[in-house]
């Protein structure tokens, strides 16, 4: 009745600290902008920068230096945004609490609530801290955002045996939570840290987030590059040294050979490759925060999904009624007014009893139907709401049933009555409708609404209720009864009443949800439930979307009873989990990771946050995920809708395949030139090649075209291949199998092409001019074949209208070094004759069937 004294109060706040989440040191601006230069191929490019400008190709190096700093600039961008999800948190705090000081009620700042405190609760608060309830009057709080609980969670202060999940703690409010009906009295058992949200709080701050896939594989291959890069200009130095070559040429070629093997374009290639893929999403509803997360989508294995707002319409739906002895199905789904009634298959008209169950079941609610600018919405309780929208589909509207018949009197719902009661003038009488649990309402009835009449309720009939009752409830329908009462006082309502009927509803599946998971199983990826729901709710959903073949359904009481071992061996076995805290959502990314699976995971409760953290891609939903969700995720769903993942996950695979693509077609093109060199040393003939020549073969093909493959519109049978694995990488057997083809074809028509102008009488600066153009040529028509690595180029060749400009671009600036004559000699070129045109084009054109007969001999192999 006191509460805690001030004096207390103040020594326990200065012992144990206010009551607000701690915030983790952050990493400052500088630190993160220093950490974008640790990038391997950001060191390489920067070093390219420096050997271009010492070489005089100041284009060259002005053009490499904003590549690095476009990179850099937008990684730093990115992670200085990336962790809000903490500020969100503390967000979520109540501002104030009411508590009992001294004897007194007083309003405090609900930083200075310490455990012990009294706290005084309404409908409306957030709860402060966690409490043990002392006293509820039907109390009821929102925990959505805290267990993923649809509904909200009636209060008691009862004493509970044994242990309990923190979604079935009855007896404790929880901290962040709303109180949503009623009133009640709590003494504060965990403050800050210690609550719930507290501990959400920790884990967040412990998970750390890993690289993606791709983020893995260009690391990987920048070190693989940055080795190759100086193996060759210490062998190529070696030997023109050994040749006697001056010094400072065998340096200056070694380096423009060196910047010839790595791509530069690659960081602008996958920037934008990634932006697009983003601008893409928006319009199919995906919001990204985090650009490298675009390409994850696409090597994704297993989505672990939320059930309610997801996978279903967050909407309670009537689906059964049970009236008359008669049990009617309902069409439709969520708040939209639209649906038919049915007898065993047989659509029906509305029948008096029907209409009078639904008429009762109406007025006894205070939920309304609105109009909202997408459609339908309810306005109050989402149970009474199921009732007052399938009531409009038999055309009996709410508003025109309060008009009809207006509320004179009510006895509100309280946890321990399980009911309400309300009374309605009906002309000269008054009438009493009542709704609630189906025992507690039949126990008040005497009598049955028939067809035609009303009979007594026999002891028989009450059993065959109870067991409709009980059929529905096992098809996870929430079962209400319905009965009335006519003339009488609000006194005598409750008693001798006589049973409508019952209705059972449930948040219904999203139409094309089935239809998005069939998809996933289609294209490799398995989808698993994740919720904080009831198992027979979460199981019945499951199967009804496809979900459940040879699957099991595991609780959170039996998750918590494994050890991580035994869940890892297990986790390919699981379809759904159902009851779960935050702990264990945590616990399946990390054993699905360990097994390696690439992860999805989606949520919008503060429960969630945790566990998308630590997934390789956490998906927020845009509607009803709370702040922190978002902050802590990787991605957001502007519509809710499990659909969009999947949307968003082709989306990835387009955009990893056209990295890919411009990396093989790169690469293939820079093992053309080294080899070509290495050959042509080892051989003791003369270089081929100018330094300057290299440079610009680097520029013009690793420029436009490379960028426009980015573009490059995604295959149309994505959708249906299987993730690519996450040890293969970007480099598998057929793609390093097609770059081997590629590149050394090309150094063999080159070399063919070098010696052919030698043998004709040419100098050795036309012999160089030809197979400089020669090379060029030969790597546009490469740009085309590597459009697919799979697919033939004669299916739609030119489709890429952006890859068309930048091979028309690049050819008339080629014609301008060939036949512009004062840059003939920085360039070595000079004007061609008709022979030499054929000839070079000739060459270059035989890159084309070879690169096709590989990839056939690639797809008879996987056939």
């Amino acid at each position: 009745d006191k509460g805690l004294s001030s004096d207390e109060a103040r020594k326990r706040l200065e012992q144990y600290g206010p009551n607000e989440l701690a915030v983790s040191k952050g990493v400052s601006p500088w630190e993160l902008l220093f950490q974008q230069f640790k990038n391997v191929l950001v060191i390489i490019l920067l070093l390219a920068v420096g050997m271009s400008a010492f070489l005089g190709h100041g284009i060259e190096a002005i053009a490499i230096g904003v590549i690095v700093l476009f990179a850099v600039i937008l990684g730093f961008v990115q992670e200085y945004r990336a962790e809000k999800a903490m500020e969100a948190l503390r967000k979520m705090s109540a501002p104030t609490a009411t508590v009992v000081r001294d004897g007194e009620e007083c309003e405090i700042p609900a930083r200075e609530v310490v455990s012990g405190d009294i706290v005084v609760l309404s409908t409306g608060d957030r709860v402060p801290a966690d409490g043990r309830l002392l006293e509820s009057m039907s109390l009821q709080t929102d925990e959505a955002a805290l267990t993923g609980e649809s509904l909200p969670v009636e209060k008691h202060a009862a004493i509970i045996l044994g242990e309990a999940a923190v979604g079935d703690q009855k007896n404790i409010v929880f901290s962040g939570t709303v109180v949503t009906y009623g009133r009640g009295r709590a003494v504060v058992v965990a403050t800050a840290m210690q609550t719930e949200f507290g501990k959400i709080a920790g884990m967040l701050q412990a998970v750390e987030t890993e690289d993606t896939p791709l983020q893995k594989n260009l690391d990987k291959l920048g070190k693989t590059l940055a080795k190759t890069a100086l193996g060759v200009v210490l062998v190529i130095s070696i030997m023109g040294y050994m040749r006697g070559q001056p010094l400072l040429e065998i340096v200056i070629f070694g380096i423009a050979l060196a910047v010839a093997v790595v791509p530069e374009a690659l960081p602008a290639v996958v920037t934008i490759s990634l932006a697009i893929g983003v601008q893409r999403m928006v319009k199919r509803h995906v919001l990204i925060r985090r650009l490298p997360v675009v390409e994850t989508l696409g090597s994704t294995t297993v989505i672990c999904t939320d059930k309610t707002g997801t996978l279903t319409k967050d909407e309670m739906t009537i689906r059964k009624i049970y009236a008359a002895g008669k049990m009617y199905d309902v069409s439709g789904s969520g708040y939209e007014p639209k649906g038919e009634f049915s007898v065993a298959g047989k659509i029906v008209a509305p029948t008096p009893s029907l209409v009078e169950l639904l008429r009762g079941g109406t007025l006894a609610s205070d939920a309304k139907l609105i109009k909202e600018e997408h459609g339908h919405g309810i306005k109050g309780d989402p149970t009474e709401g199921g009732i007052v929208v399938v009531a409009a589909k038999a055309g009996l509207l709410k508003h025109d049933l309060d008009a009809h018949m207006p509320r004179t009197g009510e006895i509100p719902f309280t946890s321990e009555t399980k009911r309400m009661t309300t009374l309605h003038r009906a002309g000269q009488s008054v009438m009493a409708y009542a709704k609630g649990a189906p025992e507690v309402i039949l126990q008040s009835c005497t009598r049955l609404w028939g067809e035609n009449d009303e009979q007594e309720l026999t002891e028989k009939e009450r059993k065959m209720i109870l067991e409709q009752a009980r059929t529905m409830a096992s098809q996870a329908l929430r079962v209400i009864a319905i009965a009335r009462k006519g003339g009488v006082s609000i006194e005598e309502s409750e008693k001798d009443m006589k049973f409508l009927g019952l209705v059972g509803m449930i948040d219904p599946p999203r139409p094309e949800a089935k239809d998005a998971i069939k998809q996933c199983r289609l294209a490799g990826i398995r989808v698993v439930m994740i919720t904080g729901d009831h198992p027979v709710t979460a199981e019945a959903i499951a199967r009804e979307l496809g979900l459940l073949t040879t699957e099991k359904v595991v609780t959170g009481a039996e998750l918590e009873a494994m050890d991580q071992e035994t869940l890892t061996r297990e986790v390919d076995n699981i379809g759904v989990y159902a009851r779960v805290s935050p702990a264990h959502k945590l616990r399946v990314v990390a054993a699905l990771q360990k097994k390696g699976e690439v992860v999805a995971m989606t949520g919008d409760g503060v429960n969630d946050a945790p566990a998308l953290k630590k997934a390789d891609i956490g998906v927020a939903m845009g509607i009803t995920g709370t702040d922190v969700t978002k902050e802590a995720a990787a991605m957001t769903l502007t519509n809710d809708n499990f659909a969009s993942i999947v949307a968003a996950v082709e989306e990835g695979r387009g955009i990893f395949g056209n990295i890919k693509k411009y990396l093989m077609y790169m690469l293939t093109g820079n093992l053309g030139e080294v080899a070509l060199i290495m050959v042509t040393t080892i051989a003791a003939l003369p270089v081929p090649l100018t330094p300057v020549q290299i440079l610009y073969i680097n520029l013009a093909t690793g420029g436009l075209p490379a960028l426009a493959l980015a573009l490059d519109p995604p295959e149309a049978d994505l959708m249906s291949r299987l993730p690519r694995g996450l040890r293969s990488g970007i480099f598998s057997r057929p793609v390093i199998f097609l770059m081997l083809v590629g590149g050394l074809w090309s150094m063999a028509v080159n070399l063919a092409v070098f010696l052919w102008a030698l043998g004709s009488g040419r100098s050795l600066t036309q012999a160089m001019g030809m197979t400089f153009i020669s090379l060029i040529l030969i790597h546009f028509f490469k740009a085309y074949n590597f459009r697919s690595d799979r697919h033939s180029i004669f299916r739609k060749p030119f489709a890429n209208k952006w890859l068309n400009y930048a091979i028309l671009w690049e050819i008339l600036l080629l014609l301008a070094i060939i036949y512009v004559p004062f840059l003939h000699e920085p360039f070595g070129t000079f004007a061609l004759s008709r022979t030499d045109w054929l000839v070079i084009v000739l060459a270059a054109l035989t890159v084309m069937p070879i690169l096709e007969i590989a990839k056939l001999m690639i797809r008879r192999t996987q056939a």
